[in-house]
């Protein structure tokens, strides 16, 4: 296992706090990762995402979706049934799961389906006008105009 030290970047740096907390756990994380459920991440356009999920056997009051500080928490948890079932094989995994994926900044949460098996998340990024890049027109000096006179004042003394 590879093992980076971030402290003297974190001595140095002054509002990065999420970034460094994103490096600390990822960095944390990447052995112990979960495989339960598997998931695709795709690129739709320029700004749009999708997050697709198995979770077969799940339905859609099993599942729950919610976005919290920039971390999109998706949870499932199969309801217990009063009815006892006898099982001759049980391949269909329905054991509970929790799995957070860490949103950009902008990045929003349109819409969530439950189709065939298959949860897609949809996701878009939304960059707000006044963090768009902006032209700023640059004027120019006329060299014609009048240009200001400087007054030199005297002062007096008080009597």
């Amino acid at each position: 296992m590879r093992t980076f030290d971030l402290s003297p970047l974190f001595r140095t740096t002054v509002g990065f706090e999420r970034l460094n907390q994103m490096l600390d756990s990822a960095q944390r994380f990447e052995d112990s990762a979960p495989s339960y459920p598997p998931y695709n991440i795709e690129k739709l356009d320029e700004d749009s995402y999708r997050i697709s999920m198995a979770i077969a056997g799940f339905g859609q009051n099993d599942v729950d979706v919610t976005v919290h500080d920039n971390v999109l928490i998706v949870s499932g948890k199969i309801q217990e049934t009063q009815e006892e079932r006898k099982f001759l094989h049980r391949g269909i995994a329905t054991r509970a799961f929790e799995r957070r994926f860490q949103l950009a900044d902008h990045i929003k949460v349109t819409g969530a389906s439950l189709d065939n098996g298959l949860l897609h998340i949809e996701l878009a990024r939304e960059v707000p006008e006044e963090a768009k890049p902006r032209k700023i027109e640059i004027g120019t000096v006329n060299a014609t105009a009048e240009q200001p006179k400087v007054i030199e004042g005297k002062t007096q003394k008080a009597a």
